[in-house]
């Protein structure tokens, strides 16, 4: 019986995954399950660069708008969903594919993440309100009373982070930490990791290329419709914020788009680095599709 091998093609944003993607899609006969963690969102088509209509209908897609702003997601989420797919996936074919730049859920699915309990509704409003009112600076407090190792490591300017540490502790009666094994889990197929990158000019040209392409493609308008849920965590994203600022009067357009280019830049530079430390990784030029192929099969 033949291997069962996931193949995952990853790197920084507008390096051509989409294209490549397609092609060993294709090649293979398989789908593609989309690892964008801003993709998944239905209402965020133009400012994610979305796998268009056309695309999706050359290659089924997984995971590509299928969920609501406002509905609960994580890495974890994705992690035990990805892998239930995988189970029937594989008994169609020896090969599945996975593609995107979401670097946790890229590890959540090949190393796994560590099972730390979803939050329910009731606690998490509590705490978002005791946010509002008491202010960050009076729940990092206590988290530090609660929780003081994860305390001593989280980032203490992001109320994301403190929010979902003291949900965990609030709701379990355990601390955040003693969740967090960090223990990389086997999995039952190969894994081929698959990365793509260009030139830093060139890479530089195709994003400011692509934000002028979104903004011609009515981004403006679309962010205009999400102005009302801003405060929704999926929206706390590169195109987004740049474009409800401008709508605040904080910026004018042109200064938005330079921007927003400015800031994908300094996001694929981000990415680049977190996949550069994964020496599983093996790195190739977009148009080398021939040489991946062999690559995959060998």
């Amino acid at each position: 019986m033949n291997e069962k091998t996931l193949i995952v093609i990853t790197g920084p944003t507008a390096v051509g995954k989409t294209a490549l993607s397609l092609d060993v899609a294709r090649h293979f006969g398989v789908p593609i399950i989309n690892a964008d963690s801003r993709q998944i969102y239905r209402e965020l088509r133009i400012g994610t660069a979305a796998p268009t209509e056309d695309e999706q209908r050359q290659v089924r897609h997984y995971f590509v708008g299928t969920l609501a702003l406002d509905e609960y997601y994580s890495a974890s989420i994705y992690e035990q969903q990805v892998m239930s797919l995988l189970e029937g996936l594989f008994r169609e074919s020896d090969y599945a594919l996975m593609s995107g730049g979401s670097m946790m859920y890229i590890d959540a699915v090949c190393n796994g993440i560590d099972d730390i309990p979803t939050v329910d509704d009731a606690t998490r409003t509590r705490l978002k309100q005791r946010l509002a009112e008491e202010g960050l600076e009076r729940l990092v407090e206590e988290l530090r009373v609660m929780d003081p190792e994860h305390y001593a490591i989280v980032d203490r300017q992001n109320p994301r982070r403190v929010l979902h540490a003291l949900e965990i502790c609030h709701m379990t009666g355990r601390t955040y930490t003693s969740y967090r094994k960090s223990e990389r889990k086997q999995r039952p197929f190969r894994i081929v990791k698959i990365g793509l990158n260009r030139p830093r000019e060139e890479l530089y040209g195709r994003i400011n290329r692509r934000v002028d392409q979104m903004m011609s493609a009515g981004l403006l308008d679309e962010a205009r419709r999400l102005y009302p849920l801003r405060h929704l965590n999926a929206l706390n994203t590169v195109g987004y914020k740049e474009m409800f600022a401008h709508l605040d009067g904080t910026w004018t357009l042109a200064e938005a788009v330079e921007r927003m280019k400015g800031n994908t830049r300094r996001y694929a530079r981000k990415q680049l680095t977190w996949f550069k430390r994964d020496p599983e990784v093996h790195w190739f030029a977009p148009g080398d599709m021939n040489e991946i192929i062999n690559f995959i099969k060998n």
